[in-house]
């Protein structure tokens, strides 16, 4: 017969086997879900994290006496006539690479197949065979295209139709926004009261400034691309430099993709490799000024998010909702440790998601300061 003591740890055992299966489980049935209804949730969350970007306009415009609701259409308009403004001057700078489209497709093309066909012809195989080839399959290619191009038509219509609700969730998220804080304070209790307005002002602050500071990012690599096109001698610069500079809002990955832009065109469009490997050592160096500079000093410091949950929060989100995840992820990490850093047993949790303890390594202007100091008084 077994003893007590055995059928306790049994018992145990099966309670703790239980206990993480529906863990899970519940994990797995959240995580679908969130796959499931993407197309609904992302736009909502886009239009929480841009509300708190307008926040600050609209809560100085209601201390001067505006009433709410035209505060929030003061903000709203003023915010969209800004973008729309950029987004104008961004596509003039880009306009004279879309008409060239067509001829730059085709000489593309050529040189793509006079590429592999030379390749080719070192390994046995003939080359007009496969300069043949190449060209079949882009024209069966192109003859089929109209499919894609429907199913293109379809998603970017459904994304426009995403994005134009925007303006709505943001309106709706600043008008209610005291209600939501009184929910939550509600949720809480009386005695959990300053700790919820605490968090509240916390999270307002970081993503204002983080949301600003990826804006100025952004801007500022739309030159240094652009410059640094120019000198090596790519053609097109500015239209180059402003698309790669774009898929930085893409944090840490954003300007290996932005790189690829350029480096296909100068190899496939210009059949140029000493320009491609210009190219190359030009987005290594942004890269390093992005990565170590830019972002640290301007972006990383509100944010305060450890790099290594950073890249792999990047990757989950693109599998579960794409680009929007991608960047969306940075800011509900950022969340997320505001959150855990207010809740004393969640504590370790916050300092293992946060960037503390690593501070002295970073290059920044506040270390190169000091740096500089202990060398001149040496």
């Amino acid at each position: 017969m077994k003893s007590g003591v055995e059928y306790n740890r049994s018992e145990r055992r099966y309670l703790m086997v239980q206990r993480v299966s529906y863990s899970l489980l519940a994990i797995i049935l959240f995580v679908y879900g969130l796959i499931a209804v993407r197309d609904f949730l992302w736009p909502i969350a886009f239009g929480f994290l841009l509300s708190y970007l307008f926040y600050p306009v609209v809560n100085w415009l209601e201390k001067h006496k505006i009433p709410r609701i035209l505060a929030n259409f003061i903000a709203i308009i003023t915010g969209l006539g800004i973008l729309i403004s950029l987004a104008l001057l961004a596509y003039s700078k880009i306009t004279p690479i879309a008409g060239d489209f067509p001829r730059l497709a085709e000489a593309g093309l050529r040189n793509l197949a006079d590429s592999v066909s030379g390749i080719s012809e070192h390994f046995g195989f003939d080359k007009e065979e496969t300069r043949n080839l190449i060209k079949e399959q882009a024209g069966n290619l192109l003859a089929s295209g109209g499919q894609y191009v429907q199913d293109i038509f379809n998603a970017t219509t459904s994304t426009i139709v995403n994005f134009g609700l925007l303006p709505v969730y943001i309106f709706l998220f600043l008008y209610y926004r005291t209600k939501f804080a009184y929910f939550l304070m509600m949720i809480f209790g009386r005695e959990h009261r300053q700790e919820v307005i605490t968090i509240l002002r916390e999270i307002s602050r970081v993503f204002a400034r983080y949301m600003a500071g990826v804006l100025a990012v952004v801007f500022i690599l739309c030159i240094i691309n652009s410059s640094g096109l120019m000198i090596i001698g790519l053609r097109y610069p500015i239209a180059l430099g402003i698309i790669s500079a774009l898929f930085n809002f893409i944090p840490y990955f954003g300007t290996l993709l932005g790189g690829a832009v350029p480096l296909l065109f100068a190899l496939i469009g210009e059949n140029d490799p000493a320009l491609a490997f210009r190219v190359v050592i030009l987005f290594i160096i942004i890269q390093f000024i992005e990565n170590n500079i830019l972002t640290p000093n301007i972006v990383g410091g509100n944010v305060r998010v450890n790099p290594f949950f950073i890249i792999t929060g990047l990757v989950a989100a693109s599998i579960v909702w794409g680009i929007p995840g991608m960047l969306l992820i940075v800011p509900f990490l950022a969340i997320t440790r505001i959150v855990l850093s207010h809740i004393d047993s969640m504590k370790p949790y916050a300092f293992l998601l946060g960037d503390q303890g690593t501070a002295k390594h970073a290059i920044s202007i506040k270390n190169i300061k000091k740096r500089l100091k202990l060398n001149s008084k040496k």
